[in-house]
């Protein structure tokens, strides 16, 4: 199957990013895009997670929770975006059509990746060994990874976001990092005007 986006990682960053892709697609530079993302959460820290501090969630909202109403969100909004379930990525390689990104089942290709998993070791997808580096912002003790990256983009159609982009972990910033993955692919979508989406009553 090919792609014009497919990110892989289904937590915090990786969902957000899909919702703002997958609202944009009633746009014109946007409407014909195949979006798809790789759902792959056993990993994911929000598993144990409990939320008493972000803006809009309830108080006691467990991160378990937002896992599977995430994945529901976006298919009862945006049910264009593909959500491909129980697959582990396993490589990323160029591709002259893009990148070539094979799972444990099957084979994509995609004109622009998004790497949104969490910043754990041992960072395990071959092809992207060459921009694992130290984070930057996590306890040195804790021995966290991110990927070598400028403002999310790692070279060419290939964006980083979240935790293994450099940030805290934080919902709040996880969150605002995929969505600003998102915006930044919306834009080159766009003729590079710079690009965001509202939605309005």
């Amino acid at each position: 199957m090919f792609f014009d986006v497919l990110i892989i990682g289904g937590g915090v960053a990786g969902m957000q990013c899909a919702l703002v892709l997958g609202s944009a697609q009633t746009k014109e530079y946007a409407k014909d895009k195949n979006i798809g993302i790789i759902i792959h959460q056993r990993s994911s820290h929000l598993q144990n997670a409990l939320f008493n501090n972000v803006l809009g969630l309830p108080a006691g909202t467990l991160g378990e929770d937002i896992l599977t109403q995430g994945k529901d969100q976006l298919s009862n909004q945006y049910p264009k975006v593909n959500q491909i379930e129980n697959e582990k990525v396993i490589v990323v390689l160029d591709d002259e059509k893009g990148y070539k990104i094979i799972t444990n089942k099957n084979e994509y290709y995609s004109k622009k990746v998004v790497i949104a998993l969490n910043y754990s070791k041992p960072f395990e997808i071959a092809g992207l060994e060459q921009y694992i580096e130290p984070h930057m912002r996590a306890n040195a003790m804790k021995d966290r990874v991110q990927l070598r990256n400028f403002n999310h983009l790692i070279k060419k159609g290939l964006y980083v976001c979240g935790t293994l982009a450099g940030w805290r972990s934080q919902f709040a910033i996880a969150a605002g990092s995929g969505a600003s993955v998102a915006t930044d692919i919306l834009t080159v979508w766009n003729e590079n005007i710079p690009t965001k989406v509202h939605d309005k009553k």
